[in-house]
């Protein structure tokens, strides 16, 4: 990890749609216990959650939610959005973000993998996303600029977004787990890519991190499914989410990057049974991705919360007649911002 980044100017943000929590902690406590956690119990879970001792954290709740945004509010953060309270009311320049069904991994060297450092080096390190570097990431170890790259570019811009993969079982949508029930990733690439600029890509909210200060209120749940469920492959909301902060990056002149670190992800669902809750997200991003891919956003837009009002505009104009789902979407952006604005240093510890 960056020698320059302390301790302290980390969060990690756990969404807990799970009761018990001690496996999950205890295979990560030789790399979360140096650091501050938020875990946020997704307000539908009944169980009280079962967390070992040991850890720096603070837990929040449905009360604790109720309290901080308002109980009409709080049904935005529902499921895996319960995530984004996290992000909410963490007040760390840097957010790492690994889903609860998610172990670290171990290299090609059968090493663990500490996938905090590598994502702070991913965003301390700048990226390049306006001419494509064929060997990797050139801030990499071992990895330079190719020749022909133009050295006015190879300063790089800050880097605000780091986006890891899974080992194991990789995020497919339901259909494609359907038809390949079997198929397990088990190809650890050690590489490390920025995402070139103007090109959309689905981010996963599974492994994450991000620079708060620079990007944060981009993280947002906004887009909900009608039959969205329990299960990654049910939902759509980091999709949508993603579309959002890739844009506004874009626009800002930030860079994405994506690859290591890997996490081990668990098996977990039944992908034919949630093919019908999900099927409404596939037939979306049809109309999802052109759209993206046509939006530019005015120069007066200077700022991340700028960039989501500005989208939000543009999704209710283009988007709002065809489906009721995009209209709702657009008003929890736009109140999504306000939030973001509003909280603002005041968070209080849960139970305060």
């Amino acid at each position: 990890m960056s020698l320059s980044i302390k301790d302290d100017e980390i969060d990690i943000v756990i969404g807990a749609l799970r009761p018990d929590l001690t496996s999950f902690m205890s295979e990560w406590r030789p790399i979360f216990s140096r650091f501050h956690l938020i875990i946020v119990k997704d307000p539908d879970l009944k169980e009280e959650l079962k967390i070992p001792e040991g850890f720096n954290l603070d837990v929040y709740k449905k009360p604790d939610i109720d309290c901080l945004v308002g109980t009409s509010t709080s049904t935005i953060f529902s499921g895996y959005s319960c995530r984004y309270f996290g992000y909410l009311v963490s007040r760390k320049k840097y957010i790492i973000s690994v889903d609860d069904d998610c172990y670290p991994a171990k290299d090609n060297k059968g090493i663990l993998v500490d996938a905090v450092a590598q994502h702070i080096t991913n965003l301390t390190t700048p990226a390049t996303p306006f001419f494509f570097n064929t060997l990797y990431d050139p801030f990499t170890e071992g990895a330079d600029f190719v020749r022909g790259y133009p050295f006015s570019l190879r300063s790089g811009v800050q880097c605000a977004l780091s986006c890891g993969l899974w080992l194991n079982l990789a995020d497919y949508d339901a259909p494609t787990q359907a038809l390949k029930p079997e198929e397990r990733n088990s190809r650890y690439v050690d590489a490390v890519l920025t995402v070139p600029a103007r090109t959309l890509m689905p981010i996963s909210g599974i492994n994450i991190a991000f620079n708060r200060e620079v990007i944060g209120p981009a993280l947002l749940p906004s887009l909900r499914l009608g039959g969205e469920g329990k299960f990654r492959w049910e939902t759509m909301e980091d999709i949508w989410s993603g579309m959002c902060v890739k844009v506004a990056c874009d626009h800002l002149g930030l860079g994405v990057k994506s690859g290591m670190p890997y996490v081990w992800r668990n098996d977990r669902g039944d992908a034919i049974a949630s093919l019908r809750k999900e099927w409404e997200g596939v037939k979306l991003m049809e109309e999802v991705v052109p759209f993206f891919q046509s939006v530019r956003l005015p120069r007066e837009a200077t700022t991340t919360e700028d960039c989501v009002a500005e989208v939000a505009n543009v999704v209710k104009e283009q988007l709002g007649s065809k489906d009721p789902i995009f209209a709702r979407a657009a008003k929890a952006m736009v109140d999504w911002v306000m939030l973001w604005k509003s909280v603002g240093s005041s968070t209080s510890s849960p139970g305060a």
